[in-house]
């Protein structure tokens, strides 16, 4: 009967703990929601102006959103995301838009293409990807200036057959040991533009929460 009594204080002691913990977890989440929910809208607003700078729009771009389906045609998302808005007044002057170049050398690569309403790029910003560190990690603005060389381009300049690298003929730097992941990021860059003029009406014209495919 003592071993009986024992085994049946012990679970009472691990439930009790069990409980304990739970509750711990929940107070801790319920208290910290806001401020991470604040952290991460900050986060995204400082890369939506890295691409729209103040004075070049007058709204908030983190809460003037979009929807882009995962089977919009050209931008090879795995899932759907946000695309955002930038306006003066009533008009707007860019969309940034979600884009997945899915042939990284060590997988996707999840960027943010900013693209003015006469289809020039505003910006370019990696927001993920797995590529060699000291290598392909140079997409990342963190690690080098490479990716502010889509600013200013379009479809226009330069021309669309020459949105490659040089190592294939394009005018796009490569990196040293490192062709692939410059090669995906181009292309996907273009593929954005290319979206963007396939769909120049209804995304210049969009409004919040609409959904784009």
């Amino acid at each position: 009967m003592s071993l009986l009594r024992a085994i049946s204080r012990n679970g009472l002691l691990l439930g009790v703990f069990a409980t304990v913990t739970g509750i711990l977890i929940a107070t801790t989440w319920t208290q910290t929601r806001d401020d991470i929910a604040r952290s991460i809208r900050a986060a995204e607003a400082r890369q939506l102006l890295e691409i729209f700078p103040k004075g070049t729009h007058d709204n908030d771009m983190v809460e003037d959103h979009f929807t882009v389906s995962s089977t919009a045609a050209l931008l090879g998302l795995r899932e759907d995301r946000l695309g955002y808005i930038a306006r003066r007044g009533e008009a707007i002057v860019g969309v940034i838009l979600p884009a997945t170049a899915r042939d990284g050398y060590s997988g996707d690569i999840d960027m943010l293409v900013g693209i003015t309403g006469s289809g020039d790029v505003a910006g370019v910003r990696v927001v993920s990807h797995r590529e060699t560190p000291g290598l392909g990690d140079a997409i990342d603005l963190k690690k080098s200036n490479w990716v502010l060389g889509f600013d200013d381009t379009s479809l226009r300049a330069p021309a669309k057959d020459h949105w490659l690298v040089k190592k294939d003929g394009g005018d796009f730097d490569q990196f040293t040991g490192a062709t692939v992941t410059p090669r995906a990021v181009v292309v996907a860059v273009r593929k954005a533009l290319e979206y963007t003029d396939v769909n120049q009406n209804s995304l210049f014209g969009v409004e919040e929460e609409n959904s784009l495919e």
